[in-house]
């Protein structure tokens, strides 16, 4: 599936600084260095899952963990506004949504959507960006895809300023469904997978919080799939 990745960091017009170790090389004409490159294609998607996994939250797939040039990468699309990394996050995010259903299936990709605000301050929905390049992949791959948004996300604080028990009640109300959202039979024909997509899971939480209001709606995602995984540090 990220066969070819290289080819869509390749196409890239790109600053000298590879996206992934940060460091600056002379004459650098991609995004992410081939080093870089070859670490990412190595990841290979797994089952991953929060301890404790908070009620509701759906089974989880990740590419790898929250570490090195994958989580490099992220946060220079993320927070640093390297928007042209969405393609090959997409190519890698298809990678793990192909591996979490298991086989060809139509599918309806649900991105966690972020708040307004943080749409403003990331020019754009990130993770919207993500599902589209996402859903393209599998489409060219033979999947029958449909990216599908009927969440919508309240203000919340942010989650790094928050503890593991603020997180949990930050994103107890963190969505509502659209109007448009209730009757998932209705809104597509076939009953498609459901497939949850969001870039990062930590405590699950957010997740969880985001299944349930989609469960209530009559969209209940089979799976989670995400970029990365962080791994908790448990305190004495």
């Amino acid at each position: 599936m990220v066969s070819g990745l290289w080819a869509d960091l390749a196409d890239l017009v790109l600053p000298t600084t590879c996206a992934g170790c940060r460091e600056r090389r002379p004459g650098l004409r991609h995004g992410v260095c081939p080093a870089c490159v070859t670490a990412l294609e190595a990841l290979r998607p797994l089952s991953v899952r929060p301890t404790p996994a908070p009620p509701g939250l759906p089974r989880c797939v990740a590419l790898g963990s929250y570490a090195g040039p994958l989580r490099e990468v992220l946060l220079a699309y993320k927070e640093h506004g390297r928007h042209g990394l969405a393609r090959p996050l997409g190519a890698l995010l298809a990678e793990v949504v192909a591996t979490a259903v298991g086989e060809a299936r139509p599918l309806a990709l649900v991105p966690v959507p972020d708040t307004a605000a943080a749409a403003r301050s990331r020019y754009g929905d990130h993770l919207d960006r993500l599902a589209r390049h996402c859903a393209a992949r599998l489409t060219r791959s033979g999947w029958a895809v449909r990216v599908h948004r009927p969440l919508r996300a309240l203000p919340r604080p942010d989650s790094v300023t928050l503890d593991s028990t603020g997180r949990a009640a930050a994103a107890e109300a963190a969505f509502r469904p659209r109007s448009t959202a209730s009757g998932r039979g209705r809104a597509v024909s076939g009953a498609p997978v459901v497939v949850l997509l969001d870039d990062i899971v930590t405590t699950g939480v957010t997740l969880a919080a985001a299944a349930r209001v989609l469960t209530a709606t009559g969209w209940a995602p089979s799976v989670a799939a995400v970029l990365a995984a962080t791994e908790k540090r448990h305190q004495s």
